[in-house]
């Protein structure tokens, strides 16, 4: 239907998009990993030094399994949460679906910046859930213990991504067909059976997307550790801006990078071979 010259014309763009702000930073990240610094000058020398020094510190590999525990733990909370409300808003809520499902959305309009000290608000000494817990008796003096640690990051992160698990979710529980829910409870299943066995395992690609795209936004994340995580909350993230910043350490903080890079492409393979293998068994049940 269209000539081979239109096709190359129209694709031209894109490519050269992808290939000028895409592939030749990651290119240019990948020379800067093997490289060194000497006297506040970057030396073109190809080394292993660099990953020597990820591998070997411990630092750097407490702060990564930190940001994997992190990742994860807002991924499995997520993931709790949403499906339990997409679940609701796809079989449950008739004509306030619509309704639903924005109240939802409007949350990814507000800043991030904003959510993140809100929440800086309500955990500190003086914040609503400090005073809130006085007031009720549990505790005599405010909880430091809540504010600058894992778990307010732990907390703002879940806020902020469970929409992100939400979306795929819903919509993989929004192509089931109802005819096959129909048809298990006309043939005596119940309502759990029906949910184990038919609903669950149709819904399993947008569990594993939201998943993914929970753990890897988490595991990126420098904002919410550098706001509200303290020396005890700081993430890989946070490491990476300090070795291109202040420490002025470009090929370990390029070899860091490549790391969590490596870390989520394996992710978002492995996640998407299972997918692929949940979608086909479903095709042929």
């Amino acid at each position: 239907m269209y000539t081979p010259g239109y096709k190359g014309l129209v694709t031209l763009p894109p490519l050269a998009w992808v290939t000028v702000f895409l592939i030749v930073p990651y290119a240019f990240l990948f020379c800067f990993s093997f490289w060194t610094v000497q006297s506040q000058t970057i030396v073109h020398h190809w080394t292993l030094s660099n990953y020597r020094a990820l591998l070997s510190n411990a630092v750097y590999l407490d702060v990564l399994l930190r940001s994997v525990r992190i990742a994860a733990s807002v991924a499995a909370f997520s993931l709790v949460l949403g499906f339990p409300l997409a679940y609701y808003v796809s079989f449950r809520a008739a004509k306030s679906k619509n309704l639903l499902y924005q109240f939802v959305i409007i949350p990814l309009w507000v800043s991030y910046l904003v959510r993140a000290y809100a929440w800086k608000t309500i955990l500190g000494s003086n914040g609503v859930l400090n005073t809130l817990l006085e007031y009720a008796g549990v505790i005599h003096q405010p909880a430091g213990l809540l504010l600058y640690s894992p778990f307010a990051v732990t907390l703002t992160l879940i806020h902020i991504y469970t929409p992100f698990a939400f979306l795929p979710i819903y919509a993989a529980l929004e192509h089931i067909p109802r005819q096959l829910v129909e048809a298990a409870h006309d043939l005596g299943a119940s309502s759990s059976r029906t949910f184990w066995t038919i609903i669950f395992p149709l819904a399993m690609p947008g569990v594993l997307a939201g998943a993914t795209f929970a753990f890897v936004l988490s595991l990126g994340d420098f904002l919410a550790p550098l706001l509200l995580g303290g020396p005890s909350g700081i993430m890989i993230s946070n490491i990476v801006v300090s070795l291109f910043g202040a420490a002025y350490d470009w090929p370990l903080g390029a070899a860091v990078s490549l790391v969590m890079l490596l870390l989520v492409v394996a992710l978002i393979t492995g996640t998407e071979r299972i997918e692929k293998k949940l979608s086909f068994r479903g095709v042929s049940e």
